[in-house]
């Protein structure tokens, strides 16, 4: 009777711990794959993307997303089409079962397509996410996201956006999640000849509906 109840006991803790941890993966969060590989896929303002995410320890992710804006880089006022090709890195630096903290890089170029000419330039983003798991199957998130640029030849320089704001992840099951993403804010900086007033910060939004299926 008493080997029964320890066991029964150690069980209940095992389902509490898994409870407070989500399903024990993340795209959106501090938290990352820990093992295995996701197919990602994100559509809302700016863009569509896809990507591949792939759990290389069970710190940190590596992987690649291919990004179709029709949003020059999230400012509300400036609809034009584009392309990026980003690398992507994701490291956790803190994770207890009741939050984590993660830190996310994805540099890689751009393209946007005008009548007349095309602007080239770099991203370079930088995150910071806090992600807090509600009970097993909902993962809320609140970051802060700089992601820098540079547009290259006459008319360009550096841009950095800085972005605030929240998101969700809620689990069908242990291997797919449907997500929620949303970053506003101002961008700051250079710009091309797009904009009359280049000195003015511009109003810059990220929201995006997603899934997600770990395999």
């Amino acid at each position: 009777m008493g080997v029964l109840l320890v066991s029964s006991a150690a069980v209940a803790q095992e389902e509490g711990a898994s409870y407070g941890r989500g399903q024990g993966w993340s795209v959106l969060s501090g938290q990352t794959l820990g093992q295995g590989t996701a197919l990602t896929g994100q559509v809302g303002w700016p863009g569509v993307s896809l990507g591949l995410l792939h759990g290389a320890t069970s710190r940190f992710d590596i992987g690649g997303k291919l990004t179709f804006n029709y949003g020059r880089e999230g400012i509300v006022t400036s609809v034009v089409p584009g392309l990026k090709l980003q690398a992507l890195m994701r490291l956790t630096l803190l994770e207890t079962s009741r939050v984590n903290f993660g830190l996310s890089f994805a540099p890689g170029p751009f393209f946007y397509f005008y009548e007349r000419y095309t602007d080239v330039g770099l991203s370079l983003p930088i995150a910071f996410t806090v992600g807090i798991p509600v009970g097993s199957a909902l993962m809320l998130n609140v970051g802060l996201d700089i992601p820098f640029y540079v547009i290259f030849g006459t008319g360009g320089g550096a841009v950095v956006p800085i972005l605030l704001g929240g998101g969700l992840e809620y689990f069908i099951d242990r291997n797919f999640v449907v997500n929620f993403n949303v970053r506003m804010g101002p961008s700051v900086g250079s710009y091309s000849g797009l904009f009359e007033d280049r000195s003015r910060a511009r109003f810059t939004l990220e929201a995006l509906l997603g899934v997600a299926y770990k395999f």
